[in-house]
């Protein structure tokens, strides 16, 4: 298959990601808290959460086992803080976040949610010209 730079499919496009934990509210909560944005529905086994950028949907899953770090090949979020790191992570660890162990770069921290998920903290973002539609 040739490379491609870029593809426009008309039928298929991106809404969310979701995230398996055991209690949907206390991990909606959790990024809400730290990202802001708005709960768009709350049910018993969903939340829906519109951040900046992102629809985060918090799922429960019976018997949910949190993933390994590292070693576990997950999906987990990157998220910005410029070069202020420190703020942002003690802010995260505040609202119950824990550092991950390793941390295999000092340029960004890795992070767990309250569920166990990998999350990164990095002064990292493409230039909003990559991101527009």
């Amino acid at each position: 298959m040739p490379a491609v730079d870029e593809v426009e499919p008309a039928d298929v496009r991106v809404v969310g990601v979701s995230l398996d934990c055991a209690d949907p509210d206390e991990l909606a909560d959790f990024y809400l808290r730290l990202l802001g944005g708005r709960v768009l529905w709350r049910r018993e086994n969903s939340v829906g959460v519109r951040v900046p950028g992102l629809l985060l949907i918090p799922q429960r899953v019976e018997a949910y086992r949190p993933p390994v770090w590292p070693g576990a090949s997950v999906v987990h979020l990157d998220l910005t803080a410029g070069d202020a790191l420190d703020g942002p992570t003690e802010r995260a660890l505040a609202l119950g976040a824990r550092l991950a162990d390793p941390q295999p770069d000092p340029r960004w921290r890795v992070l767990l949610d309250p569920a166990g998920h990998p999350f990164c903290i990095t002064p990292f973002a493409p230039s909003p010209e990559l991101l527009a539609d």
